[in-house]
């Protein structure tokens, strides 16, 4: 059974990394880490490993996850994952998805990004099976709320990590 970790880095979308968590198929093993500011947010779980863990199952490599998303990604957390630095459990289980070549997925929350945001993004956009995929709504799938909004970026990221889904209705469907 393939193993897919869900990481939230700050409060702002904390939500949209839940629900992408909690529309993980059952056919996964899922887990989810949660930094010091989501947590605030959010309720506990089975499978919820807290940011200051460095010992939990997500920071070795021989635990096996095969995915791990990073949703939302605060540029705090960016900047660290792009210098390598490991100091808490969701930038080792980045570090560890690099290192093992494994899917990553980061959705940085940022409006205008800095310039040095975006030259941390270039930085491990070049990394194998390393995808920067900010929350960047399409209309062409006629969102009617906000919940077609986040289904339409969840079934994106899904797409990325080779996730089947019928999420959002993609373009040139039903023409």
């Amino acid at each position: 059974m393939n193993k897919i970790l869900v990481c939230i880095s700050g409060a702002s979308g904390a939500n949209l990394g839940i629900k992408l968590y909690n529309l993980i198929p059952k056919k996964y093993k899922k887990y989810l880490i949660v930094s010091k500011n989501a947590k605030t947010v959010l309720q506990k779980e089975e499978n919820i490993f807290l940011n200051d863990d460095i010992s939990a199952p997500p920071a070795s490599g021989s635990f096996g996850i095969d995915i791990t998303f990073i949703v939302p990604t605060s540029m705090n957390t960016l900047a660290k994952i792009a210098c390598g630095i490991s100091d808490n459990l969701i930038t080792r289980a980045a570090s560890v998805a690099i290192k093992e070549q494994k899917k990553l997925i980061l959705a940085p929350r940022e409006l205008p990004f800095s310039q040095i945001a975006l030259e941390n993004m270039l930085k491990l956009s070049k990394i194998p099976n390393v995808f920067i995929a900010p929350p960047v709504i399409a209309y062409y799938n006629n969102p009617k709320n906000i919940g077609d909004m986040e289904l339409f970026l969840i079934g994106k990221w899904f797409d990325l990590a080779g996730i089947e889904n019928n999420l959002f209705k993609r373009w040139g469907e039903n023409e």
